[in-house]
């Protein structure tokens, strides 16, 4: 575990993320101005590609870090067979879901599909099926699509910690990703129940939906539950669905027997919006 790594458990996490907020959505020019030619400049943000190239631009950086792209900059796999990347990335880890629901995060750490959606019952229809684990850094396009054409049945916002994402962290913190702070999206499709799952991360200062706005925060300490039913939200696949403030993760759950894994996939393979993820059965 590394220094940084090991100060998480014992920074405020939600006293760090409220600061980062305040910073992220700055209109203060020489402050927003700051952020964005440091966080382009570290991480290699290729601004070519953004629906606004001009780093000068954008009136905060929270609307720089949540830019959308060029048309025609992501295009989705032409197969109608395909399930979708929903993000830009890595893939942290995706594979099967075991019989009892455990998913792996990474050697010597795993956590079930009810401790991740927070709810046991939810978490069955996904026993035996696939997921997939997508790490967003920060020099990613940041907004989250559809993997399959669905509707909105319901959210759960799950309080947590604000640990760091990144791969230290999930080699390191137990049951990472069922203890950050997170949104769970579970959609019903022509094959059943599909759940994308948004987690905060450290620093990250909220998540937004289409359908709703923001999410994240506020925070809270219960879950809070939402149907959705009745406003038939639905979302085409390849469809912008939500996106993330800051860096963080976006985890799929599908059920079983409808989709085999793409060939190729695995920890820190790189990937794209709208690449392959699964072929449908």
């Amino acid at each position: 575990m590394s220094l940084v790594t090991a100060l998480t458990y014992a920074l405020p996490h939600r006293m760090l993320s409220s600061m980062a907020r305040a910073l992220a959505y700055s209109d203060n020019p020489r402050t927003k101005q700051w952020l964005i030619d440091t966080v382009t400049s570290r991480f290699g943000v290729d601004l070519a590609e953004a629906a606004q190239p001009d780093p000068t631009a954008y009136p905060t950086f929270n609307s720089f870090f949540t830019r959308a792209l060029k048309p025609g900059a992501r295009v989705a796999d032409a197969d109608a067979d395909a399930l979708l990347m929903p993000a830009d990335g890595r893939i942290s880890q995706c594979g099967a879901i075991d019989g009892d629901g455990r998913i792996f995060q990474a050697k010597g750490q795993s956590f079930t599909a009810g401790e991740l959606l927070g709810d046991e019952a939810l978490a069955e229809a996904f026993k035996g099926g696939v997921f997939a684990t997508v790490y967003l850094s920060p020099r990613d396009y940041h907004r989250v699509h559809m993997p399959w054409t669905g509707t909105l049945r319901e959210t759960l916002h799950v309080p947590g910690r604000l640990f760091s994402v990144g791969p230290d962290a999930v080699r390191s913190v137990p049951r990472l990703f069922a203890r950050n702070e997170r949104l769970v999206c579970l959609f019903d499709t022509d094959f059943g129940p599909m759940a994308s799952v948004m987690v905060g991360a450290l620093l990250v200062s909220g998540v937004e939906t289409v359908w709703s706005g923001e999410e994240i925060p506020a925070y809270g300490d219960a879950i809070t539950r939402k149907d959705w039913r009745a406003e038939h939200v639905r979302l085409d696949r390849f469809e912008e669905m939500a996106r993330f403030n800051y860096g963080s993760t976006v985890i799929v759950l599908l059920p079983p027997g409808c989709f085999d894994l793409a060939p190729g996939l695995g920890a820190e393979t790189p990937v794209r919006l709208g690449q392959r993820l699964a072929t449908r059965r």
